[in-house]
């Protein structure tokens, strides 16, 4: 099967974006009014009713749409056609902890793999009404208008965000230490608690680079084709080839990509030779 031609990928995209801003506006309704929050086996790794409210709206969007198409979403799994060329990935609340404590950091990120690649994405922010689009081959936009990442050249000069995965506390493996080293190498470092949105601020040249450890491919799917239609680059760490599997990703304006590779993995034995 070949690519999904323009007409198609708009048709595509539209189902994206009705999904996303459906169950946002699910999101915007019930943030006050939460009366369960549960962790789902790892501190800090929480569920609302608003989660599972705004999954099902995009699910129901998704079953009338594209009912022949596979579905991957956070909540409920796999679903659907395991044959077919086509997956959409769904994380119906991408920063639930900011979620549940009122902060306006929170987004629907609705993104369609084929063939395993990105090629279509939706991200929507409710709370400030930031909608972030992207189709393969047809640019990328915010609220519609388009954006492109910024032209920051040196990492010197950029800004950074990242997060830290649920898993911090028990595993050795974490990024506090690339946190530190890029915080001195930078302008700074921001820690956003969204990764749609963090790539989505990419895109649009809020943001210069991003990097994260222990991400799933819903928190990703949707923003990596909004960014690369945006003119930037994703790969994984050391700059090969991303795998959505592997839960690290880098994602730059592509004029620091490089650097800011080479930079992640200076940041340990820095931190050695800091404490020594």
């Amino acid at each position: 099967m070949n690519l999904p031609d323009t007409k198609e990928l708009q048709i595509f995209l539209d189902v994206a974006t009705e999904a996303a801003m459906t169950a946002g506006v699910i999101l915007e309704d019930l943030v006050d009014k939460l009366e369960k929050i549960e962790e789902k086996g790892r501190p800090g790794d929480l569920v609302t009713e608003a989660d599972k409210k705004a999954e099902a709206t995009v699910l129901n969007i998704l079953k009338k749409r594209v009912s022949n198409h596979q579905i991957l979403a956070e909540e409920s799994g796999k679903i659907g056609d395991n044959d077919s060329d086509y997956l959409w990935v769904i994380d119906p609340l991408d920063g639930t902890t900011n979620y549940a404590h009122g902060y306006p950091a929170s987004a629907v990120s609705v993104g369609l793999l084929w063939q395993e690649k990105p090629i279509v994405g939706a991200v929507y922010n409710p709370f400030n009404r930031e909608l972030f689009r992207g189709a393969k081959g047809l640019g990328a936009t915010l609220n519609y208008r388009p954006i492109k990442v910024s032209q920051t050249d040196q990492l010197s000069n950029s800004l950074l965000v990242t997060g830290f995965a649920y898993d911090r506390r028990e595993s050795k493996d974490t990024n506090y230490p690339e946190f530190c080293y890029l915080t001195h190498l930078t302008q700074g470092v921001r820690r956003g608690g969204s990764a749609s949105l963090d790539i989505a601020n990419v895109a649009c040249g809020r943001l210069d680079g991003y990097w994260e450890r222990g991400l799933s491919p819903w928190d990703i799917a949707a923003g990596i084709i909004i960014l690369e239609e945006a003119g930037g680059k994703v790969t994984a760490y050391d700059e090969s080839p991303l795998k959505l599997e592997s839960g690290r990703l880098l994602a730059t304006n592509g004029k620091i990509h490089h650097s800011l590779s080479q930079a992640l993995a200076e940041a340990l034995s820095w931190l050695k030779a800091f404490y020594a």
